[in-house]
């Protein structure tokens, strides 16, 4: 991460005594956090299975339903609240525990949450069920608090948005495969019997055994002990010295609310008749489409921003990917399918060449491309509206890790400080979908409610192009 390596020096000292900054080390210790990364998108993306089946079972409004990003992304804005007035008052509790010790926290809490999915089924009680779902996020909230910034400075500063987006392509794995198994085992289980919520326990019983497991083997990995300056946990709230790092926690927010958004209403977007008709069994199949279409954005991301020695070499690997994608859908679809996927992705290609490989400028260009898929898919009808709502995905892909490298740039010692604000910023994900589904109850015109996260991803735009520049503000603030 640039932003450590100008001003601040950053120390590894690897516990089990390789050599300081070990290449094989980072690559290693890469791997091991990467699976965090997978397993926290695999959870979040369930939420998109759990709003139409608790809405069933607990015969609720849009709105209502929408409450489960709420409690979800809720613990993302109050833990990091929390950890954001701690840094101010104590010093940073990162530089005192160290990456390694939050991340075992992070995977605790979470596994508590997930096991409370059960007692909340048993007792059929939905305020139960936001509970665990929120106690669940307050462990991802830790994780994202501790990894996003440890994968930005474990390797060269010039290749960190490269990485970052590595590892998003990683969590977009987990959510484009959770509508497929979480939709298998909480809606195809259980036939006609949708009158409870018994359907939920079995996934969210394993991940708690999973998130365990991961725990016991983070303790015994050998990590790599980050630190910047010397690892020393300065009181203070330097963060909001940074302009850039300001209007960053805004663009997240935006950027997570309209995401959220699109995915959480698209099963329901899906069901109109005059858009494709689908009952939720199959429309899961392209909600997997739409999350895996940032998997494919995000590995794309991370071979253009990654340096290569030849750039002729990133696009035979971005052919390669585009290869294995089709044949994938040819697999498990049809050859309508992948040809339609491989126009989408052919489109995305020709927004990234404009993107000349730019970390802000192709931010900017993405976020202009999904504002027109959402005035078609608002405006429009059958397939032509269904697959542009599915293509924003696609160019969701590199928005999250990139906005978030380009907001950290330059903060050095206030690094994880300013991680934890733009983690509060995931907040964006509690209060726009509920503001979606309010409009469509209002309204009473669910398919125009997408003209809500179209106005997230207006001002994306404008933080791509405009606000991403560092410029200290400490006079102002």
């Amino acid at each position: 991460m640039a932003g450590i390596s100008s001003g601040t020096a950053v120390n590894a000292v690897d516990t089990a005594s390789t050599p300081q900054g070990s290449t094989s080390n980072y690559k290693s210790s890469l791997f091991i956090v990467t699976v965090l990364f997978f397993m926290w998108g695999f959870i979040t993306c369930l939420n998109d299975i759990l709003i139409p089946k608790l809405q069933e079972v607990f015969t609720l409004q849009n709105w209502q339903a929408m409450l489960i990003q709420t409690a979800f992304f809720g613990a993302y804005f109050i833990v990091s609240l929390l950890y954001f007035t701690f840094s101010v008052t104590k010093g940073d509790p990162i530089m005192k525990i160290g990456y390694k010790n939050g991340i075992i926290t992070g995977l605790v809490v979470a596994a508590i949450g997930c096991g409370l999915f059960l007692p909340a089924a048993n007792f059929h009680s939905y305020g139960f069920f936001l509970l665990a779902l929120f106690i669940l996020a307050s462990g991802i909230t830790i994780l994202q608090i501790t990894a996003n910034p440890y994968v930005a400075i474990l390797g060269p500063p010039e290749s960190s948005s490269s990485r970052m987006n590595l590892t998003q392509a990683v969590n977009s794995f987990g959510t484009t495969i959770a509508p497929i198994i979480g939709g298998y085992l909480i809606f195809d289980q259980v036939g006609e019997q949708v009158a409870n919520a018994d359907s939920v326990k079995l996934p969210y019983i394993g991940l708690t055994v999973a998130l365990l497991l991961v725990a016991v083997f983070i303790k015994i990995a050998r990590l790599p002990r980050l630190t910047d300056g010397g690892g020393i946990a300065v009181a203070g709230k330097g963060a909001l010295q940074h302009r850039h790092l300001v209007l960053g926690i805004i663009c997240i927010f935006m950027y997570v609310g309209g995401e959220v958004a699109v995915g959480s209403a698209l099963i329901n977007y899906l069901k109109l008749p005059h858009i494709a008709g689908l009952q939720e069994a199959d429309a899961k199949h392209y909600l997997a489409f739409y999350w895996g279409g940032a998997m494919i954005g995000r590995f794309f991301g991370a071979v253009a921003l990654a340096q290569f020695k030849n750039n002729s070499n990133k696009f035979i690997v971005m052919g390669l990917i585009t290869v294995l994608t089709f044949a994938i859908v040819y697999g498990l679809y049809d050859l309508n399918q992948a040809f339609i996927i491989l126009s989408l992705i052919a489109i995305n290609f020709v927004v990234l060449l404009l993107g000349q490989f730019i970390p802000n400028r192709t931010v900017g260009l993405y976020a202009a491309s999904v504002v027109v898929l959402l005035l078609i898919g608002t405006f429009g009808e059958g397939a032509v509206a269904m697959w542009a709502v599915i293509a924003v995905g696609l160019f969701n892909s590199i928005m999250f890790p990139t906005i978030f490298d380009l907001a950290i740039k330059g903060l050095g010692i206030n690094t994880s400080q300013g991680s934890s604000l733009l983690v509060m910023a995931i907040v964006g994900g509690a209060i726009i979908p509920p503001l979606q589904g309010l409009f469509a109850d209002l309204t009473g015109n669910f398919q125009l409610s997408f003209l809500i996260p179209m106005f997230c991803y207006l001002y994306i735009i404008y933080y791509g192009f405009v606000g991403y520049k560092p410029r200290q503000t400490a006079q102002t603030l």
